[in-house]
């Protein structure tokens, strides 16, 4: 049965990996299927993601998206495809500390740039020579990832996260999905009250607390279900198809 729905949501902020892409990291039919469904009703529907750019855009263009989109957390904001709005870069000085804190704990580390991704097997020598915009270590050893977090928040400049329970993200102070949120609301003059985020882990959590209606996967961080205003179903059972379905259409199972 559909009823009609007092609260007009008018943007929906999707996570990629563990909230709109499966385990195979494809969009399901049904995922599909109820974005677009939401797209035709005048909802605006974007990706807000940890990824690079060079990531995403597979995805944006299988959709057939023209909406705004973060990426890097926030390290950019795009009005749409192809039209950067806002870039927040990491100085190579921090680069640099941030690889020698990787190698003092042995851990694997990546870099997304401008130019593309980087990892402890592919790097740049020359750091200056890239636009850095996110940092990440990965270890499956909480205490050695609690050890490191604790070294990079002393310096108190930048914005510590997670993409995986065993991974530590890094952006400058500030710049989050949150923040990027922020200026795609001011972007389409709407507020974050209009909003609906769905994500899974604490990448995505300041931008759940923000938003009008804040969700969580079913298979998300622990965290991220007691932040949340709903929890949905697991990423391999269209857990955002039906958020959108309960949310915007107030269809139910």
């Amino acid at each position: 049965m559909t009823r009609s729905t007092e609260k007009r949501y008018k943007l929906i902020a999707l996570d990629m990996d563990g909230t709109v892409l499966n385990e195979d990291t494809q969009i399901s039919e049904e995922n599909r299927k109820w974005i677009h469904r939401a797209i035709e009703h005048g909802v605006t529907v974007m990706f807000a993601t940890g990824r690079g750019l060079q990531s995403v855009q597979p995805y944006v263009q299988e959709l057939g998206l023209v909406s705004p989109m973060i990426a890097s957390n926030g390290g950019e904001v795009w009005e749409a495809p192809g039209l950067l709005k806002t870039r927040h870069t990491m100085d190579p000085e921090w680069i640099r500390e941030l690889v020698e804190l990787a190698r003092k704990h042995d851990t694997w580390f990546w870099g997304y740039a401008v130019e593309g991704l980087f990892n402890k097997e592919r790097w740049v020598e020359d750091l200056g020579s890239v636009e850095w915009l996110k940092f990440g270590y990965y270890y499956e050893d909480a205490e050695v990832l609690k050890t490191i977090q604790e070294e990079l928040q002393t310096s108190g400049r930048y914005e510590l996260t997670n993409s995986h329970p065993f991974n530590i993200e890094v952006n400058p102070y500030g710049v989050s999905k949150e923040s990027g949120l922020r200026e795609v609301c001011e972007l389409l003059g709407i507020t974050l009250a209009d909003c609906i985020a769905m994500g899974d882990s604490r990448n995505d959590l300041k931008m759940i607390r923000a938003a009008g209606l804040g969700v969580a996967m079913g298979n998300a961080q622990e965290e991220i279900k007691a932040a949340a205003d709903y929890i949905t179903l697991h990423h391999n059972e269209d857990g955002v198809a039906h958020v959108i379905r309960k949310f915007l259409f107030e269809e139910r199972d």
